[in-house]
């Protein structure tokens, strides 16, 4: 708003950024952005189930502790590759809400494949993007896996939008979380968890 001074000129300039962007996945429903903003876009770095360059996966958690050991790792890291901020502090906010998700799966914390879990939770990503890539050719919707950062825990993978629906989006809460060079303080209401790194 802070750009334009009418509705009509609001309703232009969303129209002008919306057509700038890549389109949105074919799905066969409506689905809200949430789900599918991360299909939209591809990114110049790799992550566990992707490619660089490759379009995105939505990932998820089946617990809201997972969910937030994971979002802490990675601002540690951003914390901790940034030689200005290193020795300070970050606060950043995160969106938690729930989907839910259908369709063929691989699960990877089953059967002979839960013998290789630190194949599947190595930094090196190699191994887990050969079988995404796989899974893919085989029509296999998500992948279900242990999380690397919360021993716990587990994550999903999912490869295509149309087996994503929203749950209770009206439900979403808001996490703050506070890193440092030694740990990862978060907090929604009166829910806390504390992470040492």
């Amino acid at each position: 708003m802070k750009l334009v001074d009418t509705a009509d000129e609001q309703v232009e300039l969303e129209r002008i950024l919306e057509a700038s962007k890549p389109p949105l996945p074919t799905v066969p429903k409506e689905q809200h952005y949430f789900l599918v903003s991360p299909f939209r876009y591809p990114s110049p770095y790799p992550s566990r189930f992707r490619e660089a360059g490759a379009l995105g996966i939505w990932y998820g958690a089946e617990k809201v502790e997972t969910a937030c050991t994971e979002l802490a790792y990675w601002r540690w890291r951003f914390l901790m590759d940034s030689d200005g901020l290193r020795m300070g502090g970050l606060i950043a906010e995160f969106t938690l809400f729930k989907a839910k998700v259908e369709g063929r799966a691989l699960d990877l914390t089953e059967g002979p494949r839960d013998t290789k879990r630190a194949l599947w939770n190595a930094d090196d990503y190699a191994a887990c993007q050969a079988l995404a890539k796989e899974a893919r050719s085989r029509t296999t919707k998500w992948i279900r896996y242990w999380s690397a950062r919360h021993v716990e825990g587990c994550c999903g993978a999912v490869l295509d939008p149309s087996c994503l629906t929203s749950v209770e989006l009206n439900k979403q809460q808001t996490w703050i979380c506070k890193v440092t060079a030694s740990s990862a303080f978060m907090r929604h209401e009166d829910e806390s968890l504390t992470i040492t790194f």
